[in-house]
């Protein structure tokens, strides 16, 4: 008698519902086991092993090779047994045919015709057979997991194939595998020398900083180091890529590879690392290897070469103007220059030909060049890579040192008077009464730069005088307001040996030095308008383009706005949540890149309301500013405009009488709509005081206001580094009026945003590293110092000197906290007047418990019943009018997310919510207070609770392990009368850096509370 596999193939949707198989199933042997993985494997869908018509058991597809372990014994009756799966996946069996193993592979393609194409081929046997089978609809519920092909409305296509099996035969394995638009085993076969050669170049660029090299550490000691260690999520080819695409542990995702890149890497790691120094890790690529990877669908295009499309930084138009720091000749680094193309078209600064770069500290002309390329695009906010800074490329005409643009003006001094770092260098501006950077007019695509020398005002704007003449032809255009003292300008080394020229003025005069070309501006009564032409060529050509007669600009006409620059409003749709759960998740769609016509990278670090909610301003890392309205409207549409682009990666906003500042790397800009247009046409200095190196780490996050219109944000210190700067690692105040900076408290490492307190107190988060054991939540208060030796307080690097935090987080609960934000009092229920503490890490959010024993704040965190957001969140703010939380984030650096940005809304609905609201720490007990009353039954069991702690140890190697982990025993429960609180009684409790509290109860009406606490205990009450 036949035996008989009949497999079902759903071409769309996975499928669950009754399968009719191809004769009646009697009962069979069947077990199913569900699938093996290890963390970090995504679900891709779902089969379902039927029975009698009817599904049996759900069995989760991941993405990798993970075996379902299907063992079935078959009787000598007929029998049969379905799967129901979506197209684009493969089973591959293993039988027994008691004359030994035959290997069945069933793949099944879709045609995109109503059909699927059906391979079933015999190892050893037979040449494939290829069959094409009609499709047809599945009875019952479609489930809703995704698919690899999109599902017509309404229905799941299926089809259906047996497969003979022999007499007494036995199904040793059946597991389920993807197949995919990779063709892993073509990208495989074509390693060779170009392909290493390229997988070096990624691997020193963005892979090296973390992991090292074969003679030298990384500077994240969690990194593998591939020399010696095995790797966590295999070594094969395969499962290197996986770790690539998707992630594994505390390894982001690369989605700015594609296929063929990761296997450059892959190649280049088992030939340099693995092959000779980590044997144990060097897979043997063969013939049976190969034929175990995914197979690629029919009908799509494989990924098996890179893709043509560039990286988004290449393609984005920053608009005429782009702050960053630059590179502009070895070790001379403009930290806050401003990059300005002179030269018209479109597509912004990047598609330009010819540029200056301004430092905005010094006011000097950093540099002047031209050519193909604009810069080398190396840096954290760019291709990732770390421990880099863009480098200008081109041609070159002049680069000036580091120092002053303009000599002191009282007395005329070149001498550099700013703050020295411990490296020697100078950080920092000038001093306002020398030189103050004002901002930065935009007209339409001419930019003009507005600062003062003494009590001088000057409009300065870059340009060309011509490039068809066998040079470049550079120009700056100046006016002076009146003045009573002569000035002096830097204009370039003498050793560049420029020609120039001047225009406008029979005043000015030009000439060289101490070294210099420097121009002189006598004392004036009046304004003074000049031009001056220079060039890295014969004085003749210069002559040529001076002659031209091309009127000098109209300064005075562009600093007061001028036709929209960026006129189109993009329209998306607000993507609403169900409201089942006690919140509900709103998806406020941004205009990603391809959906914007200035391919903006929309990766949001801050974002604030109006003053009515109406509107919000977001700010993504790349330098934009986007207003989106519509917020609240019933028919969920929102309307964006982009007001500013060119900023240096703002991670803040905040909006005062009407006004957007933004918080820079390199300042707090005020954006300044000079025309009613709805773009900013000022991009005004606010303040920049900021000490800014070249360093990657050091980012400027989030913005806040106290009651009195101070600012706050915090600054980074950098990565593995001591600090170099007063400002590194700190938490700093703005003056209201923007004129005076001054540090609160120091010893952070990377504090993501700022929450204000009622108090006066501060909120932050801090980050595992260096002297950071874990992640941190601390309660700020001024002169603290919060555990990092690499930030510029110099301080004994005893624990005692530091002050503890809240709670230490473990990894384990969020790999990232970001900013912190306070739930309105009377709003959320229970949750009113509570601390909440966003994940860049995990995409979730978590509530804050605390208490004060002895004057020590302690307490802990737990994760908010909702689904983890698929991007890091960065930023909340509470709506001004509807309480709802907004929510904004980006994927930037390590993150467990892969969604490159993120815009939310959190809705507290009428659902129950199950939460913990109170922890108290005693001697020999603890206390737990809950939202609402707990069965008691089941609260009273020791068993429903499990305690473990641990300890750490801070030092100046990255992070720590947890030290002597162990069990605390419950030895008996006692609850309230309201039954809210439980009381557990430990009786080896004692003070723990860590300490995680799990629980698992219901409530009086049957619904589940289960989760965890991670807490610290620092103190204990009687």
């Amino acid at each position: 008698m036949k035996r008989f596999l009949a497999l079902v193939f759903a071409s769309s949707c996975l499928g669950l519902g009754a399968v009719e198989p191809s004769t009646p199933l009697p009962p069979a042997a069947v077990s199913c086991v569900p699938a093996l993985g290890g963390p970090g494997w995504s679900h891709q869908g779902e089969a379902v092993l039927v029975q009698h018509g009817a599904p049996a058991a759900v069995i989760p597809g991941s993405y990798a090779d993970v075996r379902l372990h299907l063992e079935a014994h078959l009787p000598a009756v007929s029998t049969a047994a379905a799967i129901v799966l979506g197209a684009g996946y493969r089973i591959p069996l293993v039988m027994d045919d008691q004359a030994g193993d035959i290997e069945v592979d069933v793949l099944c393609q879709h045609l995109g015709d109503g059909s699927a194409s059906v391979t079933v081929q015999r190892a050893g046997r037979a040449a494939p057979v290829v069959t094409t089978v009609p499709a047809r609809t599945i009875a019952g519920p479609v489930s809703t997991a995704p698919s690899l092909l999109a599902a017509p409305p309404g229905a799941a296509v299926s089809t259906t194939i047996a497969i003979d099996l022999p007499r007494g035969g036995t199904i040793c394995a059946c597991w389920l595998q993807p197949l995919e638009r990779t063709d892993h085993v073509a990208l495989i076969a074509a390693w060779d020398q170009a392909s290493h050669e390229r997988g070096r170049v990624i691997y020193q660029t963005f892979c090296s900083t973390c992991h090292g090299t074969a003679d030298k550490e990384g500077s994240l000691p969690t990194s593998r180091h591939f020399a010696r260690e095995p790797m966590k999520n295999g070594a094969d080819p395969y499962h290197l890529f996986a770790t690539l695409e998707r992630g594994f542990g505390q390894m982001i995702a690369l989605p700015q590879y594609d296929a063929r890149q990761k296997y450059d890497v892959i190649n280049y790691l088992r030939e340099e690392f693995f092959k000779t120094a980590n044997p144990s890790q060097y897979t043997v690529v063969d013939a049976r290897y190969l034929a175990s990877l995914p197979r690629t669908m029919l009908g799509v295009a494989p990924e098996s070469a890179p893709a043509q499309r560039p990286p988004p930084y290449k393609t984005m138009d920053f608009g005429p103007a782009l702050f960053w720091t630059y590179q502009v000749a070895p070790g001379n680094f403009a930290y806050k220059g401003i990059a300005i193309r002179l030269d018209p078209g479109p597509g912004g600064v990047a598609a330009g030909h010819a540029w200056m770069v301004y430092d905005h500290d010094t006011m000097r002309v950093a540099a002047a060049y031209s050519g193909p390329g604009f810069i080398d695009w190396k840096g954290v906010a760019f291709d990732g890579s770390h421990g880099t800074c863009p480098s200008i490329v081109g041609e070159r005409a002049w680069v000036n040192p580091q120092g002053p643009g303009w000599a002191e003006p009282q007395h005329g001094g070149w001498e550099d008077t700013r703050l020295r770092g411990t490296d020697g260098r100078p950080y920092g501006p000038l001093p306002r009464a020398w030189v103050h950077y004002r901002g930065l007019y935009l007209h339409e695509r001419s930019v003009v730069v507005a600062y003062s020398v003494g009590a001088v005002e000057i409009l300065e704007a870059p340009g060309l005088a011509g490039t068809d003449l066998g040079a470049t032809v550079f120009t700056r255009t100046l006016e002076l307001s009146p003045h009573t003292m002569a000035l002096t300008l830097r204009l370039a080394p003498e050793a560049e040996h420029l020609a120039w020229r001047v225009q406008g003025s029979s005043t000015v005069r030009v000439f060289t030095e101490d070294g210099f070309l420097v121009a002189r501006f006598p004392p004036s009564a009046d304004r003074t308008e000049v031009r001056i032409l220079l060039a890295h060529a014969d004085q003749a050509v210069v002559d040529r383009a001076a002659d031209r007669a091309i009127p000098m600009p109209d300064l005075q006409a562009q600093v007061h706005g001028g036709s929209a620059r960026w006129p189109a409003e993009l329209t998306t749709q607000v993507v609403r949540g169900g409201d089942s759960g006690p919140f509900a998740v709103d998806q406020l769609t941004i205009p990603v890149a391809a959906a914007n016509p200035y391919g903006s990278w929309m990766r949001p670090g801050g974002f604030d309301f109006s003053a009515d909610g109406t509107t919000a301003a977001v700010c993504t890392w790349n330098g934009d500013v986007w207003s989106v309205a519509g917020l609240g409207r019933a028919d969920g549409v929102l309307h964006w405009r982009r007001m500013a682009s060119g900023l240096f990666q703002p991670l803040g906003v905040k909006i005062v009488d009407g006004a957007v500042y933004v918080c820079c790397r390199d300042q707090i800009a005020v954006l300044r709509d000079l025309d009613g247009d709805g773009e900013a046409d000022l991009i005004e200095n606010f303040n920049n005081d900021h000490q800014v190196t070249e360093h990657f780490h050091e980012f400027a996050m989030g913005l806040q206001t106290d009651t009195q219109g101070n600012f706050y944000y915090g600054k980074a210190a950098r990565h593995a580094l001591p600090a170099l700067v007063p400002q590194h690692g700190t938490l700093l105040r703005v003056s209201k009026d923007g004129t005076r900076t001054d540090i609160i408290a120091s010893g952070f490492r990377a504090p993501n945003g700022v929450c204000i307190n009622d108090d006066g107190t501060f909120s932050i988060t801090d980050q595992e590293g260096h002297w950071t054991p874990k992640n941190r939540l601390d309660l700020v208060k001024p002169g603290g110092f919060y555990g990092n030796m690499g930030s510029s307080t110099t301080r004994d690097s005893a624990d005692a000197s530091m002050d503890q935090p809240v709670v230490w987080i473990t990894n384990a609960m969020d790999r990232s906290p970001a900013e912190p934000v306070r739930v309105p009092r009377g709003t959320w229920g229970a949750l009113g007047g509570s601390l909440l503490s966003l994940s860049y890490g995990t995409g979730r959010l978590y509530g804050v418990l605390t208490e004060t024993i002895a004057g020590q704040v302690q307490g802990g965190v737990y994760a908010l019943p909702m689904p983890a957001l698929p991007t890091g969140l960065m930023r909340g703010r509470f709506h001004p009018v509807s309480n709802d939380l907004y929510l904004c984030g980006m994927v930037g650096w390590a993150t467990n997310q892969h969604e490159e940005g993120g815009f939310y809304r959190i809705r507290r609905t009428v659902g129950n919510l199950n939460v913990p609201l109170a922890l108290h720490a005693h001697v020999h007990r603890l206390e737990l207070g809950f939202s609402r009353p707990l069965e008691r039954a089941r609260a009273l069991q020791a068993s429903s609770y499990g305690l473990t702690v641990w300890g750490l140890k801070r030092s100046a190697e990255y992070g720590s392990k947890h030290l002597d982990e162990h069990a605390l025993a419950v030895t008996a429960v006692t609850l309230s009368a309201d039954g809210c609180t439980v009381s557990l009684e430990v009786p080896d409790l004692q003070p723990t850096w860590g300490m995680e509290i799990r629980y698992d109860l219901q409530t009086e009406d049957g619904q589940a509370v289960l989760g965890s606490i991670h807490n610290s205990i620092f103190q204990l009450a009687p």
